[in-house]
């Protein structure tokens, strides 16, 4: 099953038999089996029929609401899970500082690992390896392998801040069109094109990792790694550290040196604030869709999945070691 993407602004939503049907005024621009969805995710004007919003829930469909330029507003969804041990064990984990210490450190190494690799794998592609790129897979091992002796939480976060920094720095290298150059992360608001495709991308990633934990019965409001705040999904951000560089970054760097997305996909706002044009957004989300129904063999269980799959088996696993069928938390790892 898949996402279904609505960006069509003024598009209305209905449920017709057993199909969803999409159209604009009266013309009909999509209709899909609803078997084949899995959740559907709205960006700006959006009609959905109070009918259609009944049956999506009765299939265990959730409605995911963002604004046309992909920042969240919130989620309509199921009945929650009644998985309430694994909820108790959740919360007792999170106010236990050493197994909390623990659970960040399994995070913030998954996403360091992976950047590393990742870097590497791409210089090794390169006709002349980069003496820059090779430099900054250093810094980032010497971040992950610090993260040992790391004893308390910022401790942590400051060595997955210094692997990151390390890593943005020499992104820009790895983008291969004169269209686009890269200095810095920049997140609210973003300044760049390729800072705008950064931010829409964990974002889309983000929902996706919060539909996993709520499958698996997880309380996304209680996380390890990110400090809790009101209204903040602490533990979907956490899980979704080590597939940033593996889902999001690969697209964005594939798209721009593929030429899928080009300058003329983005708008600048006043205050220099650089968005996706709606052709754009829709170029993008296709290429993240490819990205997420990937297969792949997965290093633990040794057997072919799909990234979206493996976003609720690293919940399950996550799961596990919370109710003591696993002694830690494996980090899923790219090779």
């Amino acid at each position: 099953m898949s996402t279904l993407y609505i960006s069509q602004q003024d598009a209305v939503l209905r449920k017709v038999d057993e199909r969803l049907k999409v159209t604009v005024q009266k013309d009909q621009i999509l209709d899909v089996p609803m078997i084949k969805v899995s959740q559907v995710v709205l960006y700006g004007r959006v009609t959905v029929t109070a009918a259609t919003v009944e049956a999506l829930l009765e299939h265990q469909i959730d409605l995911c609401y963002l604004t046309q330029h992909g920042k969240f507003l919130g989620r309509l969804e199921p009945d929650f899970s009644k998985n309430a041990l694994l909820r108790r064990a959740q919360h007792q984990a999170a106010s236990d500082k050493t197994r909390c210490l623990q659970f960040a450190k399994a995070f913030v190494d998954g996403k360091l690992r992976n950047m590393r690799t990742w870097l590497m794998r791409l210089n090794r592609k390169l006709d002349a390896p980069s003496a820059a790129l090779e430099n900054a897979a250093n810094r980032i091992k010497l971040a992950s392998d610090a993260l040992e002796s790391a004893n308390t939480l910022d401790q942590v976060r400051g060595h997955e801040g210094e692997g990151s920094a390390a890593y943005f720095a020499v992104f820009n290298e790895l983008l291969k069109s004169e269209e686009f150059s890269f200095e810095k992360r920049v997140r609210r608001p973003p300044t760049d094109p390729i800072n705008s495709l950064l931010s829409f991308g964990y974002t889309l990633l983000m929902n996706d990792i919060a539909s996993a934990v709520k499958i698996v019965g997880f309380d996304p409001y209680v996380g390890y790694l990110h400090a809790d705040r009101y209204g903040r999904p602490s533990l979907p951000l956490d899980l979704m550290e080590e597939f940033r560089p593996v889902i999001v970054d690969s697209v964005v760097v594939t798209a721009i040196n593929k030429g899928d997305v080009t300058r003329r996909d983005f708008e600048e706002e006043l205050g220099g604030v650089f968005r996706l044009t709606p052709e754009g957004r829709l170029k993008f989300l296709r290429l993240y869709e490819e990205r997420k129904t990937t297969e792949f063999k997965h290093p633990v269980l040794q057997q072919k999945m799909t990234y979206r799959h493996c976003f609720e088996q690293q919940a399950r696993f996550l799961a596990k070691t919370l109710q003591g069928e696993l002694e830690q938390y494996p980090p899923f790892l790219i090779k």
